[in-house]
């Protein structure tokens, strides 16, 4: 994919920011969905129009996305933070030619949620409308790093959980107590399950790991 130029870009964050701060002239910010739903071409775009969970996903991306672009000390920059959106947005059309689309999707907005929460604290500003938390810490016995959580509350809820170079996305399941995560990639299962202060983590070939938060800086 070609990279947009510098004039591309500049009026492309002019319109993010302007959408986002609710700065244009006769305007308020209005989140929908990154792309007109009516006119949808590519397969996962029709996929995220007739599946709520994932057009809310999209709605609140396209959210942190705009914030990200008002944020001069995000990690990375602005115009890099656009450049990396697009070859995001590439990367998550692939999802089409899986053999689970819908579960590809949902990996790739998590995954992408939380990269860019961790870059911005503007992004990882308190809306009352936001749909996503983190990432959050946890420090689990036998693991030797921390694991940073990243949650989506849609409905059902996903959390993207990442540690040292692994990472998984779970979705979540009934529960009869508190709130619980699973999901499954090659290696097996995995089980994240959260009420108060009582966190538990299990990943394949092992038991289940007590975790304690972190303090959040």
């Amino acid at each position: 994919m070609n990279q947009p130029n510098m004039k591309t870009l500049t009026r492309l964050l002019a319109a993010s920011v302007c959408a986002a701060t609710g700065t244009c002239a006769n305007a308020s910010p209005v989140f929908q969905t990154s792309f007109d739903c009516a006119t949808a071409k590519a397969p996962v775009e029709k996929l995220i129009c007739r599946d709520p969970p994932l057009m809310q996903m999209d709605i609140e991306l396209t959210r942190l996305y705009r914030l990200a672009l008002t944020d001069d000390h995000s990690v990375p920059r602005p115009d890099k933070v656009m450049i990396d959106q697009q070859f995001w947005i590439d990367a998550r059309n692939q999802c089409a030619s899986e053999p689970a689309p819908k579960a590809c999707a949902i990996r790739s907005y998590a995954e992408r949620a939380h990269q860019l929460r961790q870059g911005s604290a503007i992004v990882r500003t308190k809306d009352p409308d936001r749909l996503t938390e983190g990432p959050l810490a946890f420090r689990c016995a036998g693991l030797n790093a921390l694991m940073a959580a990243t949650f989506f509350n849609t409905q059902p809820g996903v959390v993207y959980l990442k540690w040292a170079n692994s990472s998984i996305t779970l979705n979540q399941v009934q529960s009869d107590s508190g709130t619980q995560y699973i999901g499954k990639d090659y290696q097996g299962n995995y089980r994240f399950w959260q009420d108060g202060n009582v966190v538990l983590f299990q990943k394949p070939g092992s038991g289940e790991m007590s975790c304690t938060a972190e303090p959040v800086s």
